[in-house]
């Protein structure tokens, strides 16, 4: 399968059962998580490699990656998220306006309304891969459109904020401009998003290529996230 080419519903079903079941932990992302985890990631200040996001998706800690029953499985699932990924990647390149973030929607007092709120807290997450990178956007021109955000993802807010989002009215208005702001915030980046490859700084000693693979599919680094790299 391309990895250019979307997620079928089918696939998106699969992925979505495989995030719920047993074999994920209680803290592993869910898709509207997922999505905006990813989303975060696309159109950040800063490309990320695969080995070190992949392991936030299953929770904060490398003991929370599922027992994959095999190699076929896990390279079938990661196939998925990147392909998830990758979606989000050519819809905002493409065709911004018809990016949608995968938003809860329920029904209050008779009206349709919607939360942003899982979606927020992995858009937030894919901000804490790179706090420092993305600091100026909260000083910038468009840090009123960013606000939502912070409102909705962030863990830990001062009381007057927490009132700001109080009822699901508040946090419905909210989750609309969340939505608004993501177009912006991809072009507010996009002329300066850096390479990977760049921003790589070794603080944790090197990971060889027969060691196991720190995204948690229990292969070896050159089996997995290494595959492609050169030999040093």
């Amino acid at each position: 399968m391309e990895l250019d080419e979307p997620l079928s519903d089918k696939e998106f079903d699969e992925l979505d059962d495989f995030l719920l079941s047993d074999r994920c932990g209680e803290e592993s992302m869910t898709m509207d998580t997922l999505h905006g985890y990813l989303t975060a990631l696309v159109i950040g200040p800063e490309q990320i490699l695969l080995g070190e996001w992949l392991p936030h998706v299953w929770g904060p800690s490398l003991k929370d990656a599922p027992k994959f029953k095999s190699d076929k499985e896990f390279e079938r699932t990661v196939g998925l998220i990147a392909r998830y990924m990758n979606e989000i990647a050519v819809t905002l390149e493409v065709a911004p306006k018809e990016y949608e973030p995968l938003f809860c929607e329920f029904e209050h007092e008779g009206k349709p309304l919607l939360d942003g709120e899982a979606w927020t807290w992995g858009f937030w997450e894919g901000i804490n891969l790179r706090p420092q990178a993305w600091e100026p956007i909260w000083t910038s021109n468009l840090s009123t459109v960013v606000r939502p955000i912070y409102l909705l993802g962030a863990e830990e807010l001062e009381e007057e904020e927490m009132r700001l989002r109080e009822d699901p009215i508040q946090r419905h208005k909210l989750t609309v401009e969340v939505e608004a702001a993501i177009p912006e915030i991809y072009r507010y980046w996009l002329p300066n998003r850096k390479s990977a490859v760049k921003t790589i700084q070794r603080e944790t000693p090197k990971v060889g290529r027969n060691d196991l693979c720190g995204c948690g599919s229990g292969k070896k680094f050159k089996k997995c996230c290494g595959a492609g790299l050169a030999e040093e």
